[in-house]
């Protein structure tokens, strides 16, 4: 302050033109922070001023208007002069207030004895009876007045309250825009300042030590009165800095504190707008949790799923290559010359041994497909799959596949139908091959023997799909969002065809990389249709 009044004083001396702007620059510099709300508070004090002037002004000028149009021009008689002393009297009330209606009334009731009742041209009444009817005229001047006050009064409000009602419903939408804590504790203060025409905002939780503001400036809101109101939790107002502080209330328990300042707003509106931050941020706080407790629930279901599928999966080949090892090992062994020695019993014939030689091979093979399947899927995750994009044409990924799958291809004839002159697709083709294994090998797994298996593909729109329909069960409505999320499985096909339901999430996880997409179309009893894109190139 000391700083200010030195710097004003500079100013008031001899200074050079040069050194002008210096001057106002290190004033201004120094008043900055006040110069807004200066500013604000003399314009409102103008305009109040004017408005308060123009309010008996326009009173007298209206009573001299009434006057000259009855007195000189229309020679109107006192009961009609009366009555227009008394509408104007209304209107004055009705515009600017009782003040400058009485303000009005009492000159209305001078110039109505001076220039209608007898003897005109004096204040003097001749006729006791037009005291009476002078009284009276004052008397339902003032009263019309204070009537048409209050309505006005009312009036005002009412459409305050309408229009509080309706910033407090806006304000509550916008509380309903996060349900993150602490992204909506810092929205929360500018939030009011926006939503309330406030100078600035502070919001703070009885269980964190942090203040959060509508803006760099602290404007009177100290953390340790916000603090203090936490404690105590007991509303707080300053009138002569234009400051309040409300504890935020959730029933009996204090979560908090708010401050704002520069507000104008009624205790009533200032408790509502704590009642609803409260009810926001505890409501956050609960989606929180919530949705923790949702995730942590959906984890150990996943945990449990991918356990039981992996369990089972890798048991069912470990199974048949024990069995098969067990049996291999308890038979006895040949001579060189093929016969078995004389005091064992007969062993296995060689069909019998190729046989389960066969089992071990094949569930190996088995085995090692679900290791892969896993690991791919988790380079997937992890973005360290290394795609070899080129231009490739799809019928020979199509035959390619077909020939992979040639064996379990032997009970469905597969129906391929190409246009030769479809253009190629930008690929990686050891990647789509793989999606298009997946796909023909579902199809042929779920579909009954001897069904058959279109494989379709068309160009629309520099994007090519290719489609692979079968005769299968079908997929419900439900099912078709659920097919390619990782561990997944058909709940009628669980039994029936091994799997880990990594296979479709791969299929995906592929196709999106090519920037594609993969979906399925399927009505129950009537087959699915599996079907994915790749871009043109």
């Amino acid at each position: 302050m000391n700083k200010v009044r030195g710097e004003r004083s500079d100013c008031r001396g001899e200074i050079p033109a040069s050194r002008v702007p210096f001057c106002v620059t290190g004033l201004t510099s120094a008043i900055g922070p006040l110069t807004s709300d200066l500013a604000l508070s003399y314009n409102r004090l103008v305009h109040a001023a004017a408005r308060f002037v123009s309010g008996y002004l326009i009173a007298a000028l209206s009573v001299a208007g009434i006057t000259l149009v009855g007195y000189r021009w229309l020679h109107l008689n006192p009961t009609t002069i009366a009555l227009a002393f008394l509408l104007g009297v209304l209107g004055i009330s009705a515009s600017w207030g009782i003040r400058q209606a009485v303000f009005m009334s009492v000159i209305a009731t001078l110039a109505f004895n001076y220039y209608f009742l007898p003897p005109i041209g004096t204040f003097t009444i001749a006729d006791p009876q037009n005291w009476i009817a002078l009284f009276a005229f004052l008397v339902t001047a003032v009263t019309a007045s204070e009537l048409s006050a209050r309505a006005r009064r009312g009036t005002r409000a009412a459409v305050e309250r309408q229009q509080e009602l309706e910033r407090l419903y806006a304000f509550s939408q916008l509380l309903l825009s996060s349900d993150n804590p602490a992204e909506l504790l810092n929205l929360i203060p500018r939030y009011i300042v926006e939503s309330f025409g406030i100078r600035s905002a502070a919001v703070s939780l009885s269980s964190r030590s942090d203040v959060y503001r509508s803006g760099p400036t602290i404007d009177g809101l100290e953390s340790r009165d916000l603090q203090l109101i936490c404690l105590r939790g007991e509303p707080r107002f300053d009138a002569a800095h234009e400051l309040a502080f409300m504890p935020l209330r959730m029933g009996m328990r204090v979560v908090g504190c708010m401050g704002v300042s520069g507000s104008e707003l009624s205790r009533q509106t200032l408790e509502a707008i704590g009642s609803l931050v409260a009810i926001s941020v505890e409501r956050a706080g609960a989606v929180e949790k919530l949705s923790r407790a949702e995730a942590a629930r959906e984890s150990e279901q996943l945990r449990s799923v991918l356990l039981d599928s992996v369990t089972h999966e890798f048991r069912t080949p470990l199974t048949a290559i024990k069995a098969s090892v067990t049996s291999l090992l308890g038979s006895p062994s040949r001579s060189s010359d093929g016969h078995l020695p004389e005091a064992h019993s007969p062993g296995h014939t060689d069909e019998e041994r190729q046989e389960l030689l066969t089992i071990i091979n094949e569930e190996s093979d088995r085995l090692n497909r679900l290791v892969g399947e896993a690991a791919e899927m988790a380079q997937l995750d992890a973005n360290k799959v290394e795609f070899r994009f080129a231009s490739a044409s799809i019928g020979s990924v199509v035959e390619e596949a077909l020939d992979e799958l040639k064996q379990l291809l032997v009970h469905h004839p597969v129906d391929v139908r190409i246009p030769a002159g479809l253009p190629n697709a930008r690929m990686d083709p050891a990647h789509i091959k793989e999606v298009l294994v997946h796909l023909i090998e579902n199809a042929a797994k779920y579909s009954p023997a001897d069904a058959p298996i279109r494989i379709t593909a068309e160009a629309k729109d520099q994007t090519l799909t290719i489609n692979i329909a079968d005769r299968g069960p079908g997929i419900d409505d439900f099912e078709q969002s659920l097919v390619f999320e990782k561990f997944y499985r058909g709940r009628n096909q669980r039994v029936q065809v091994h799997g880990t339901g990594m296979g479709l999430a791969i299929c995906k996880a592929i196709v999106e990389a090519h920037g594609g997409r993969l979906g399925v179309t399927s009505q129950l009893g009537h087959g699915s249709v599996f079907y994915f894109s790749l871009p043109v190139g």
